[in-house]
């Protein structure tokens, strides 16, 4: 937001806006009094754009519709520029009064981050690896020291370097050879995930002449030093070819070693833990299949390890003479089985952990000592430590709910576990958790700038019965002193798809929320694996009505046990959860009073019948696929964009990347544009699209912090929590 509204204003409006000014920044103003508090509710006198109207039919299984913004899918097109601009402007003159508000937020987020900042550092074939920031500086730097955490640092990459020359810059994929020579790495400067991958001499600090475009940014070495091997992305955006490259030769030689034609599949190379194999893993949402050379043979053949069978996931990693393999064989909740490298189909597995019913098996890791599972019950991830010798145990964190993961363990030969670990009170925690003694080691936390401290916030797990009884587990968290009264605002998170678990986790920006009287939700859906697999299958294809009406159900208990009130919650999602909010404000616009909906999935069918679309045909066992009449006729009954009606909408901020290769910009669009025309009452509706970016937004490590400012300005304003600023 760039300036204040600098209109005119008769004696009345004047008075009206002092008046807001001050109910707004009155600390103790209760929510009933500062309902209608928000200027933007008052500004009917900015008219919105108008979309032109350009009729297309499309037909499929006897039933047409029509969409009447079908050309805004033209990128290049000078009116769907045009149009996104005009919507930007609107945006920027409806929320001008909050401008210098905003500047706050996003000030006051940036200065809870300690800019001067490093990450621990990590060993790996006998180097230590850091990634710092300078103060000023937007991008990290990627450094190391040979030996020693006293040795000299050797710089790898300043990001803030290579980032000078762009809108969007960023690094993905860094990838050094096995004798510390070379460093291998992704570079996107459109924000579409479309990498070129790039080489740098460590010793010399010289650019190599290797360049490799359209990848997914991440290359593998061979143990020759010299031989890479990487995935490229086809029109769709899907990767779905594996290339071996040698350095020194031009892209255009290098050989193809693998083609996944399989269009609902996706083809990606890694490295084992161990730097003996090489894997290629085709992946599907209900299937994979991996195929292993060894290392030291570049020029070999990979053999599969188990063909790929419908309805059949395996995962590999490798330890001495054995592949461990989690799969979902005859085990809903995974198990873990062993094989021996020499004999790898599935007929050889024995089984080491078994299925349970209770607990989903998410990961493992492996040392020659030890065993440590990942393992999911309840909605929380537990660390299970098991010894080659003794009992077995879980780390005890001394919390109900929080977020713990395994963090980089190269080494095999150790009894330290690199750990991560935080919680909604608990900033962003490293551990070294010694499995032998059960010590726990701090090595570094999160540092929030200022005067916080988590004593002054609570957290809690609550359980909201949905209409089919399920039970819903909510994460909630608000500054003490927040009260039960039904009167207090508050913000539900939610996302709900491909099995994604929203844990209990950190933010320090969600602050400028819980400093203002909000408390903040996460609604953890059906869609999600938060319960084990069946709480991700009882959320997709023909069941995914479940996610929408479990995020309802969550908002009414909310609501029914005080937490908020009517006329005073708020929702927020993106991505697929943006589907989430698209499909919620249709079956229950009254329960919100505003929703942040970001790069929102929401033209199901379109969308889902474009095999050219990115991500579309390995979608099909989430969503379904709509050529078939049955999943048609289920996705256009919740399909958001399909669904607007002539209703009452509640206020709405939607977000958009002109360059977004996960939900192209038009869904958006077309979603406001179609709303814009339909939508009853005077609520306000804002489409703000940035020009630069894509899927996750700015690149840099502070310019994302004005998105969020923006978002929390808006819902900040709605709830009567802002300071507004209004000129004459």
């Amino acid at each position: 937001m760039q300036t204040l509204f600098q209109n005119k204003f008769t004696g009345v409006f004047l008075l009206l806006a002092i008046m807001l000014f001050f109910s707004a920044c009155t600390e103790n103003d209760s929510s009933e009094e500062s309902e209608n508090t928000s200027y933007m509710l008052q500004r009917q006198d900015i008219t919105p754009p108008t979309a032109t109207k350009n009729p297309k039919e499309l037909s499929i299984h006897g039933d047409t519709r029509v969409d009447n913004y079908y050309w805004m899918n033209q990128r290049e097109d000078p009116e769907v520029i045009k149009f996104l601009e005009a919507e930007n402007q609107y945006t920027t003159e409806m929320m001008a009064h909050l401008s210098t508000f905003q500047d706050k937020l996003f000030e006051e987020m940036k200065g809870r981050i300690k800019e001067d900042d490093e990450t621990v550092p990590y060993k790996n074939n006998g180097y230590f690896y850091i990634t710092r920031f300078e103060k000023g500086n937007e991008y990290p730097i990627y450094s190391r020291k040979k030996g020693s955490l006293e040795a000299k640092e050797e710089i790898m990459l300043n990001v803030n370097e290579l980032a000078k020359a762009y809108d969007f810059y960023n690094v993905g994929g860094r990838s050094v050879s096995p004798n510390n020579k070379l460093l291998a790495f992704g570079e996107d400067t459109l924000s579409r995930r479309i990498y070129t991958l790039k080489f740098k001499n460590l010793e010399t600090g010289e650019m190599l002449g290797d360049v490799i475009p359209n990848t997914t940014g991440s290359a593998v070495w061979a143990n020759d030093n010299k031989t890479l091997f990487y995935s490229v992305k086809d029109e769709s955006l899907r990767p779905y070819k594996i290339f071996k490259h040698k350095l020194g030769t031009p892209a255009s030689d290098d050989v193809e070693v693998y083609h996944e034609a399989d269009e609902t599949f996706t083809a990606y190379v890694f490295k084992t833990k161990s730097e003996k194999y090489i894997s290629i893993l085709s992946y599907q949402t209900l299937s994979t299949e991996f195929r292993m050379l060894d290392a030291d043979e570049p020029d070999g053949t990979f053999k599969i390890v188990q063909p790929r069978e419908r309805d059949l996931e395996y995962f590999v990693d490798h330890f001495e003479d054995k592949f461990y393999i989690r799969t979902n064989m005859d085990a809903k909740n995974f198990r873990l089985m062993e094989t021996s490298v020499d004999a790898t189909e599935k007929e050889n597995w024995k089984e080491v952990i078994p299925n349970r019913d209770d607990v989903l098996l998410e990961g493992m890791e492996i040392f020659n000592n030890y065993l440590v599972l990942s393992e999911r019950k309840n909605g929380i991830t537990q660390l299970r430590v098991i010894p080659q010798e003794g009992e077995e145990h879980y780390i005890n964190f001394g919390e109900d709910a929080y977020l713990a993961y395994t963090s980089v363990n190269y080494d095999f030969d150790t009894d330290l576990l690199r750990i991560g670990y935080q919680s909604m009170t608990t900033p962003s925690t490293t551990y070294d958790y010694n499995m032998k003694t059960k010590d726990m080691k701090l090595l570094k936390q999160q540092e929030v700038v200022g005067d916080f401290k988590p004593e002054n916030y609570q957290s809690e797990r609550v359980f909201a019965k949905a209409r089919d009884g399920a039970m819903i587990p909510i994460s909630i968290v608000y500054k003490k002193g927040f009260k039960k009264d039904g009167k207090q605002p508050l913000l539900l998170y939610g996302y709900g798809s491909y099995g994604a678990s929203m844990d209990p986790y950190f933010s320090s920006t969600r602050l400028s929320l819980l400093d203002r009287g909000f408390g903040y939700a996460i609604a953890h859906i059906r869609g999600g694996e938060e319960m084990g697999r069946q709480w991700y299958e009882n959320g997709k294809l023909l069941k995914k009505k479940n996610t929408f009406f479990d995020f309802i159900d969550c908002g009414e208990f909310l609501i029914a046990e005080n937490y908020t009130g009517k006329g005073h919650l708020f929702a927020m999602g993106g991505s697929a959860g943006g589907l989430l909010m698209g499909a919620v404000v249709n079956y229950r616009p009254d329960l919100w009073k505003g929703v942040v909906a970001a790069v929102p999935f929401v033209d199901v069918i379109t969308t889902m019948l474009d095999e050219t679309i990115p991500l579309t045909t390995g979608e099909y066992d989430e969503w379904g696929n709509p050529n078939d009449k049955e999943y048609y006729d289920y996705i256009k009954s919740y399909s958001p964009y399909d669904n607007v009606e002539a209703k009452e909408y509640p206020a709405m901020l939607v977000t958009t990347g002109l360059h977004d290769s996960q939900v192209q910009y038009w869904e958006p669009a077309k979603w406001v544009a179609k709303m814009r025309e339909m939508k009853v009452g005077k609520n306000p509706l804002l489409l703000h699209t940035n020009m630069e970016a894509g899927h996750g937004g700015a690149s840099g490590r502070f310019q994302r912090l004005k998105e969020t400012a923006r978002e929390y300005a808006f819902v900040l304003d709605l709830a009567g929590k802002s300071e507004v600023e209004v000129k004459d």
